[in-house]
């Protein structure tokens, strides 16, 4: 990544500068190199100097000037310059520009993989709705999230595994599936209730099993989502894993006694307050089988647990990690990522929702009426941790209004390009000569955008705001509108024709493993 690449540029850059004494000696500190939001203020940036002058007496405004001196001398940059606060601002040298551009035609669907995983274990475990009823929209953000932030760490060298925890024996599915399959007051409504009525199914637990086959997988199959495991909370009481997670505990000290319950000393281990195991009337707590089954996770080897919880479970966060701890491992690996509410907005009203009325949208519903590819994009948009307003109307739009038709249709009009000049990706090599007929301003910001999918790939790895993503696709597509709109692709001049026709197959290369990583299709016909 050519973020990488500049930041162990300024590093050796300062060990050059300390040796020939244009620097005093320091300790180099952590060098963050980022994208500017200003074009203006080149194409990357880095703080470094201002880091720098806290410990060597000189002003920041000296270090930034000399440090940008030296590496003005570098093939890499167009420019090095400096600018307020004494940020260091780097323009891309064009070459750089069409070196990168031909690294990506070669890699082609491997552009953007990284190594930063280094197969690194991680179970994912996301959706994990009780099995009390079809999927509703709530259920669709985790969903997409998880999945896309699966891809994207996979992408970046992590090895992923999938994972849907059914809480098949808690008490939403012992006393108020069975007071729904009862028909009394306090449970669930629906046809599907109805419908296991008349089948007479009478027991909770075979009732959550059904509803689990028959309308929970059919929906996550429809969503594009493809689990490696289904685990089952029963199993761990059925394998008395349970028991063996309330032993372990009592030998390490952590469980007491008080009013014939058994209590979790969570506080010793960062909670607010202590936690109950087993009640007065001897049923296990939800807190027992989550501890039983991070333990599980934790003997199957994955070195990361990252689970993708609803808004309510923002106060379960302090009790894992302690349990985390507890079981003897880092509170570090165990990664909880809550996700906040969604509304779904039509005709500028609020579609109000109730599983237990009754009333409600189910995935299956928003799926029929907007699409998969439009539900995965508009649940993308905004970050997981931040309320989401889903715009029923605006996705219904088929036109460039709705950002997902904006994308799909540039990977169409690329489509329809390289067709109609009759191209296949093998076809297209291109010389550094004929590559510097790319001089247009949309001709480098395109190629620019290309190269960022490696960084967002990066980022997302780093701080699962899948967001980014989609962020990322929309303006790529814009990057491409913006260059077909204004420049002729084919034309008379067959040099120049060949070096726009690698900067549009390098762009479809680009936008379709960018699609590949939100799990949205790249229709080659609109």
């Amino acid at each position: 990544m050519l973020r990488i690449t500049i930041t162990d540029l300024i590093k050796k850059t300062l060990i050059s500068l300390q040796k020939e004494k244009k620097l005093p000696c320091f300790k180099i500190p952590d060098i963050s190199v980022q994208k500017p939001v200003l074009q203006s203020h080149g194409d990357y940036s880095s703080n470094v100097a201002l880091k720098i002058a806290r410990g060597v007496g000189k002003s920041p405004a000296e270090i930034a000037k000399v440090i940008a001196q030296e590496m003005n001398k570098l093939e890499i940059f167009q420019e090095v310059g400096v600018a307020e606060p004494c940020f260091i601002n780097f323009f891309l040298s064009n070459k750089t520009l069409y070196s990168q551009l031909k690294e990506i035609l070669q890699k082609k669907e491997a552009f953007g993989s990284l190594e930063l995983g280094q197969g690194k274990k991680v179970n994912l475990e996301f959706i994990s709705a009780n099995p009390t009823g079809p999927l509703h929209i709530g259920n669709c953000r985790g969903g997409f999230c998880g999945d896309v932030l699966a891809n994207v760490l996979k992408k970046a060298g992590y090895e992923v595994f999938r994972e849907y925890y059914v809480n098949d024996r808690g008490v939403q599915v012992r006393e108020v599936l069975r007071r729904s399959l009862e028909g009394k007051e306090g449970g669930y409504k629906g046809a599907y209730i109805e419908d296991l009525r008349k089948r007479k199914i009478k027991d909770p637990e075979v009732a959550a099993h059904i509803i689990l086959k028959e309308q929970i997988k059919p929906t996550i199959e429809k969503m594009k989502i493809k689990f490696d495991c289904y685990f089952f909370e029963s199993d761990l009481y059925r394998k008395k894993e349970t028991d063996k997670a309330l032993n372990f505990l009592k030998k390490q000290g952590f469980v007491y006694e008080k009013e014939g319950a058994l209590w979790f000393r969570t506080t010793d281990l960062g909670d607010d307050k202590d936690r109950v195991l087993i009640k007065s009337d001897g049923q296990a707590t939800y807190f027992l089988s989550d501890i039983a089954y991070l333990k599980n996770k934790f003997k199957r080897g994955f070195d990361y647990l990252i689970f993708f919880w609803g808004a309510e479970h923002h106060g379960y966060i302090k009790r894992i990690k302690a349990a985390t701890k507890a079981l003897g491992f880092s509170e570090e690996r165990v990664i909880p990522l809550i996700v906040q509410l969604v509304k779904l907005v039509e005709k500028g009203k609020e579609v109000k929702m109730s599983k237990r009325a009754g009333k409600y949208i189910t995935v299956d519903e928003l799926i029929n009426e907007v699409g998969v590819d439009v539900a995965r994009f508009f649940f993308l948009q905004r970050s997981y941790d931040k309320h989401l307003l889903f715009d029923l109307d605006l996705a219904r739009e088929q036109s460039q209004k709705n950002p997902v038709y904006y994308i799909q249709y540039a990977f169409a009009r690329i489509s329809s390009v390289l067709k109609k000049a009759q191209i296949k990706e093998t076809q297209v090599k291109c010389s550094q000569k004929e590559l510097e007929l790319l001089k247009e301003k949309e001709e480098l910001s395109l190629i620019k955008k290309l190269l960022r999918l490696p960084e967002i790939v990066e980022d997302i790895a780093c701080d699962y705001q899948v967001h980014r993503i989609a962020h990322y696709a929309l303006d790529l597509a814009e990057g491409f509108h913006c260059f077909y709109q204004k420049h002729r692709i084919l034309s008379e001049d067959k040099r120049l024709e060949k070096a726009r026709l690698a900067l549009v197959l390098a762009t479809r290369i680009v936008l379709k493993n960018t699609l590949d990583l939100m799990g949205i299709s790249a229709p080659e016909r609109m």
